[in-house]
């Protein structure tokens, strides 16, 4: 599909904005409707950068986005301000990672001052994200990780959407050996969750997560945690990642890499490792001695 007309027509829409922007500030745009002229200039760079995300012209389309917010801010509409900078976020995203995460930085700062921190403390989690993925900074993923948990100082909304962010934030810190921190988000998850209906069923990955942090910790700490969350929630019990917990403990114990390396694979061959079940199951077969590191 050919979208150069849409480009042209963004284009051209943008210049009509400008105009309308500097009209706004004259002195007889100000006696006739000035804010009027920058609301509807609003609309127009708005309407120009969904014409550029059509045409997959990302970097216009962000700054069509960040026009649309600055102008918001200069008329104190705070909401619109903010969305539109998230806009911009995630247009820049596609192009310009550095770009994205000023923008949704400058959509943080509105939301904070408006006292909406769980969807800041969410633009921290997306902002990590970047930084993880595009520009592979680990350091300043940490540092956005820390900014988010700044967070749980305030009066936070723990819903379904917060739950995502802070499964994320635990995922994150056990990668970067921040175990303790791992498990008392997974802990306090899947306590949210076991007595769900609808959500119960992912309680188990939650305590068996929290099992494999302390398992890197300590192996006691581990079987405690594994008996405790066993009381809490018995359905735990009979689960696969339950039973691979014991048999895991039991070779750790005995200091058998080859049987932990085969209930690991014993497991995968039914539900699939992924990287992060993965990196955390290496960690701890490297505390048996004489272990060559691997899990073939």
């Amino acid at each position: 599909m050919d979208n150069s007309g849409k480009e042209k027509e963004a284009i051209q829409l943008m210049a009509d904005a400008d105009k309308k922007v500097k009209s706004s500030g004259s002195f007889l745009g100000g006696m006739f409707g000035g804010n009027h002229k920058v609301e509807e200039a609003c609309e127009m760079y708005a309407r120009a950068a969904n014409m550029f995300k059509m045409a997959k012209n990302w970097s216009a389309a962000g700054n069509a986005f960040c026009q649309a917010a600055r102008l918001h801010m200069q008329l104190q509409n705070k909401h619109d301000a903010a969305t539109s900078f998230v806009d911009a976020g995630n247009a820049f995203k596609k192009a310009d990672p550095q770009e994205a995460i000023n923008c949704l930085n400058a959509a943080i700062d509105i939301y904070t001052d408006m006292g909406r921190f769980t969807i800041a403390a969410k633009h921290h989690i997306t902002i990590a994200e970047v930084y993880e993925s595009e520009l592979v900074d680990i350091e300043k993923t940490k540092k956005c990780i820390l900014r988010f948990s700044d967070y749980f100082a305030i009066p936070f909304s723990f819903d379904s959407s917060a739950n995502k962010c802070l499964l994320k934030v635990a995922s994150y810190s056990a990668q970067l050996e921040q175990y303790q921190k791992a498990i008392e988000i997974y802990e306090q998850v899947g306590t949210n969750t076991m007595d769900n209906p609808l959500l119960k069923y992912s309680a188990k990955e939650y305590f068996f997560k929290a099992s494999l942090c302390h398992f890197i910790v300590d192996e006691l700490n581990a079987k405690l945690a594994v008996e405790k969350y066993e009381e809490m929630f018995p359905a735990f019990s009979d689960s696969r990642e339950c039973k691979l917990l014991k048999k895991l403990l039991e070779a750790h114990e005995e200091q058998n890499a080859e049987a932990f390396t085969e209930a690991v694979k014993e497991f995968d061959s039914i539900s699939r490792l992924d990287q992060w079940l993965t990196t955390m199951l290496l960690r701890i077969k490297k505390t048996i001695q004489g272990d060559e590191g691997d899990l073939k």
